[in-house]
């Protein structure tokens, strides 16, 4: 039986491809942040946060750098900002290095409603992480690490697939 969602999607890169952006983001923010004893990866629900467990698994490999992870939870589908909740409310984020990770930066929104509680508190420096920037922009949000900028039609979808090893990779719809 033939899957529909393989007909109409195209992959862009494979999980492997996938993997090698991740592991430079993770040397470019070592790079960014090698002075600093800690950071915390701010992975957003979903793919975001897949990504940032994978950043976390690779710093650890390649640093010395003590990385915390916390997942940001807020409802994405509403046009006005909602409620973020960190799944670990004990790491504490004051006077800390901050790098917000999603999968796909389309319009900023998310990124711009994700970066809230961070905005609420002195940080000492607030970054952003990217697999794909669709370059869509309509909020002042720009990526400081991305894996692949990658022009689309507004039409056209993006999915990065990281929680399914079968399907890993960079998918356009």
């Amino acid at each position: 039986m033939i899957d529909t969602n393989e007909i109409t999607r195209r992959q862009i890169l494979t999980s492997l491809q996938t993997q090698q952006k991740i592991r430079r983001i993770a040397f470019e923010i070592y790079e960014q942040n090698f002075e600093e004893r800690s950071i915390i990866l701010a992975g957003i629900a979903g793919e975001g946060y897949e990504f940032a467990k994978k950043l976390n698994q690779e710093l650890r490999a390649i640093s010395p750098l003590e990385v915390k992870l916390i997942e940001l939870k807020f409802d994405k589908s509403l046009n006005h900002q909602s409620e973020i909740h960190f799944d670990d409310q004990s790491v504490p984020v004051e006077n800390q290095v901050v790098v917000v990770v999603d999968d796909v930066l389309n319009t900023g929104r998310t990124l711009a409603f994700a970066l809230e509680p961070f905005l609420k508190v002195q940080m000492k420096k607030v970054q952003v992480a990217v697999i794909v920037d669709r370059e869509h922009h309509k909020f002042p949000i720009s990526a400081d690490y991305v894996g692949y900028s990658l022009n689309t039609t507004i039409s056209e979808r993006v999915e990065v697939i990281l929680s399914r090893p079968s399907e890993e990779g960079v998918y356009l719809k």
